[in-house]
């Protein structure tokens, strides 16, 4: 869930309707504040917000983690000079490095992308300890040109 949280609010579209609902609220603060409006609309407004920071935050991330089979899935991933080769029970795919468009990494993933919407995941605590970490980062900045 945390990955695919972070997948949404890197995404420009969501980073700018959050910055716009958070403006907004402020401004809805302020003007209520100031008795320029009454408290039910600012309630009302409050309440939206709440139940949009909750869908951004929970409902967006947990639909798409229940449609999609590939996180309940089991895999092995190596990462080597030829590129990212996936293994699981039904069979093995390997991916060139010239078939990812970029890359981000968070406090507990590394984001690998196709394009702008197809992208995996590759979990940090699967690497056994830190200098495994750094290798994966130093592969995938030398490899993935973002």
């Amino acid at each position: 869930m945390d990955g695919l949280r972070g997948h949404f609010f890197g995404r420009p579209e969501i980073r700018i309707l959050v910055i716009m609902i958070n403006v907004f609220a402020i401004l809805s603060a302020v003007l209520f504040a100031f008795r320029k409006i009454g408290p039910f609309p600012f309630l009302i407004f409050s309440v939206l917000w709440f139940f949009l920071w909750v869908s951004i935050r929970r409902l967006l991330p947990l639909s798409i983690y229940k449609k999609s089979a590939t996180f309940k899935d089991t895999f092995i991933l190596s990462l080597d000079d030829r590129g990212i080769l996936l293994e699981t029970k039904k069979g093995s795919q390997l991916w060139s490095w010239e078939d990812f468009s970029g890359f981000k990494e968070t406090i507990y993933f590394f984001h690998v992308y196709f394009t702008p919407r197809s992208f995996f995941m590759i979990p940090k605590e699967s690497f056994k300890d830190i200098t495994e970490i750094q290798a994966a980062r130093k592969l995938l900045k030398e490899r993935i040109k973002n």
